[in-house]
């Protein structure tokens, strides 16, 4: 029997499936091995924020685009809560393994950056769904918002993860320590998630703060997560889904090259 001694040969085939499931299942472990903090702590902040509108607010407010004020929030609060959630998700791995110094585990593993993105990201998309499906049934079950349009509203839920898993990834390769981390998601994914038509339908803006809204990619996601939960947005959902395509590609090229080129990864 002769063995293979050549280093460096690559023995999986075009696409490691073994090694990037693998990758995906740690991942998917990793949170729910804490889920009463990646789970049930979402859809608890997402009750809250109901309640404190409720009571804030109650029935003084009107309509929102022709529906109930709470029934138009429900999808919004649904949506920041997934897209924060799968940020979190691939942004905390990647810095804490860069921290602990296990980082070298994944770098050494016989797997592709793009093989390395997708279980990372597959993650993140795992997350990210079992966040949305456990709030969309609060939701349905205390508000009666069902799903008007499921398949737009499982498309933006798989996109808002996928790309904000990618974004997770880049953050978490740049920062070098938590506190950085910490900056960015305080003062980038926050505001832009809050910023975004959450809350508020965005005709109810001034001119320029409503086209500083159609340059954020969240209102996209957010924006068409509503339309597939009560069948009214702002915008096309086909806008919206052509422009969280082409988010996903531009921070998923990013990250693939950040990791093609081991920046911030490699001594």
């Amino acid at each position: 029997m002769s063995i293979d001694t050549d280093q460096g040969i690559r023995r999986f085939g075009r696409f490691n499936r073994l090694g990037t499931a693998t990758l995906a299942i740690r991942e998917i472990r990793r949170f729910l091995n804490v889920w009463a903090q990646t789970v049930m702590a979402p859809l608890i902040n997402a009750a809250l924020f109901l309640l404190i509108f409720t009571i804030a607010i109650g029935p003084r407010r009107g309509d929102v685009m022709g529906v109930e004020f709470l029934h138009f929030l429900a999808p919004g609060l649904l949506m920041m809560t997934v897209i924060q959630q799968a940020f979190a998700n691939t942004s905390s791995s990647l810095a804490s393994a860069k921290v602990q110094g296990n980082i070298v585990d994944t770098l050494m593993a016989p797997l592709s950056s793009a093989e390395v993105l997708a279980g990372y990201v597959a993650g993140s998309v795992a997350r990210g769904l079992i966040v949305a499906t456990v709030i969309a049934t609060g939701v349905w079950l205390f508000l009666g918002v069902g799903l008007a349009h499921p398949l737009w509203a499982l498309a933006f839920w798989v996109l808002g993860s996928i790309f904000m898993g990618a974004l997770g990834l880049i953050a978490g390769i740049y920062a070098q320590k938590f506190d950085q981390l910490a900056a960015i998601t305080n003062f980038l994914v926050t505001p832009l998630a809050f910023l975004s038509g959450t809350f508020y339908s965005i005709d109810a803006l001034p001119g320029f703060l409503q086209t500083l809204s159609h340059a954020n990619p969240f209102f996209y996601l957010i924006d068409g997560a509503r339309y597939g939960m009560i069948g009214v947005s702002d915008s096309s959902p086909v806008l919206g889904l052509g422009i969280a395509l082409v988010s996903c590609m531009v921070v998923l090229g990013l990250a693939w090259a950040w990791l093609e080129k081991g920046y911030r990864l490699k001594p």
